[in-house]
């Protein structure tokens, strides 16, 4: 049996499966966490800790057809004024529940475009956040920028604001591939944006590319990934696209029948990954790069390596919180997520209260089978020894939960008492593998592609 086939037999090709950037994943939040219980767990922080905090602004001046996240074309500044006075008054009163002494450990900007932000508009919001937390001791300021809306003077304001970390969405150079998804975005103009950002003292790059994009070949695959080589990112992130145009009406304009098969996706990334390999990228998780002295790098190497709803990150905060319409704060207590549409989640900051619309309250396993997954997805093992000291489950729980993903996959996973491993060969099973550790039922929702 070939290893295409072996993977086919076990449904690699088929798989509809989640991303696991968390757990239980955001399909099965219900509504038994709203502004209250938000409230409550916002003060119960430890007073003196370090906390992260994301910023979500869903404006773009141009929809990407591809993007199944939550953004909202607009072509004027009008808007972005107003959600910004809303996200003024939504940290506001996050600082009224917050406890004393607390710091940022990270901040993240994303979207939609945050760079569509003014100068101004983004020393503002950098202010009203410094008023909430100040930054804590190696404290990392990262911020999505789009190459075609950036230029000298937002540099100039998010690099006095502190930024140190740059992310840049690349998806794909090739012309034809970027007409078909909506995404015009030339090499010239990332390289600008790059050499402006490095002139800037910010060291710290990071990229998006995507595989399994619609008139994707090898060898447009490896065209790509040389020019994106050439910009030296220190990061890289290598997203599987995700054709869910039920989910996202605006991926109906790209056409399905121009998208690689499940077999070429593998191939696709196959071969990205050999080229980042080959530069000296040392290999994150399932589907990130980054160069050998990168924070990632060193954190998988201590066996520190965390996951959330940016990726992979070297975050140790036990606390993300978020603010801004759609975003997902995450507390040892469980998850909340802000009304998702712009409207709703204006409208309920302006009457004083948050705008927690649905989340997940961790009861019975959640905690440890959560942290099965994540050490699945961040190390391709489960320790028992840690499992049975930070959980309190005995061996004979843990034996059970390890032999049925044996016998889901057999012959590509390790299990001794020492726990479960996942060999190299099964590694593009892994989100497969954690599904057998999900107690929610999966089926009930819609998920992108296994591979």
């Amino acid at each position: 049996m070939t290893y295409k086939s072996q993977l086919a037999s076990l449904g690699l090709f088929d798989a509809k499966v989640p991303r696991y950037t968390s757990y239980s994943t955001a399909p099965h939040f219900g509504n038994d966490v709203g502004p209250d219980r938000y409230a409550d767990w916002i003060g119960r922080i430890a007073p003196g800790s370090s906390v992260s905090l994301y910023v979500h602004v869903p404006f773009c001046r141009r929809l990407c057809w591809f993007c199944a996240c939550r953004t909202q074309g607009t072509q004027s500044d009008s808007p972005m004024l107003t959600y910004l006075e809303t996200l003024k008054a939504e940290i506001a009163l996050m600082a009224r529940h917050l406890p004393e002494g607390v710091r940022l450990s990270r901040l993240h900007w994303g979207g939609g475009t945050p760079t569509l932000l003014s100068p101004t508009m983004m020393t503002d919001l950098a202010g009203a956040i410094a008023e909430l937390a100040p930054f804590a001791e190696g404290a990392e300021f990262s911020v999505e920028i789009d190459p075609n809306e950036i230029d000298e003077a937002r540099l100039d304001a998010l690099a006095a604001a502190g930024m140190n970390r740059a992310s840049i969405g690349v998806q794909d150079f090739d012309a034809q591939i970027q007409e078909t998804i909506g995404r015009i975005q030339s090499y010239d103009v990332t390289r600008e944006a790059v050499e402006m950002i490095r002139a800037r003292g910010i060291q710290s790059l990071n990229a998006d590319i995507l595989y399994g994009l619609p008139h994707q070949t090898r060898a447009r695959m490896t065209e790509s990934v040389q020019k994106l080589l050439s910009l030296n990112p220190d990061r890289v992130a290598l997203y599987g696209y995700a054709h869910v145009p039920w989910m996202s009406k605006r991926q109906q304009l790209i056409p399905s029948d121009a998208l690689p098969t499940p077999e070429q996706r593998l191939d696709l990334f196959d071969t990205a990954r050999r080229l980042f390999m080959w530069d000296d990228y040392a290999e994150i998780g399932i589907d990130h790069f980054a160069t050998k002295t990168d924070g990632l790098t060193v954190a998988q190497e201590a066996g520190r390596l965390k996951r959330n709803f940016q990726g992979y990150t070297d975050d140790q905060s036990e606390v993300l919180l978020a603010v801004g319409a759609s975003s997902i704060a995450r507390f040892p207590q469980g998850y909340a997520q802000n009304a998702p549409a712009t409207a709703a989640h204006t409208g309920k900051i302006r009457e004083g209260r948050f705008s927690t619309s649905r989340g997940h309250v961790f009861t019975g396993e959640d905690s440890l089978r959560g942290r099965m997954i994540e050490a699945l997805m961040c190390d391709f093992r489960i320790d028992a020894a840690e499992m049975r000291s930070r959980f309190g489950v005995d061996q004979a729980r843990l034996d059970a939960l390890f032999a049925e993903a044996s016998d889901a996959f057999p012959g590509m996973i390790e299990v001794s008492r020492d726990g479960l491993f996942v060999p190299h060969e099964a590694r593009p099973l892994t989100r497969m593998i954690a599904r057998v550790f999900d107690a929610y039922d999966p089926s009930k929702t819609k998920h992108s592609a296994a591979i």
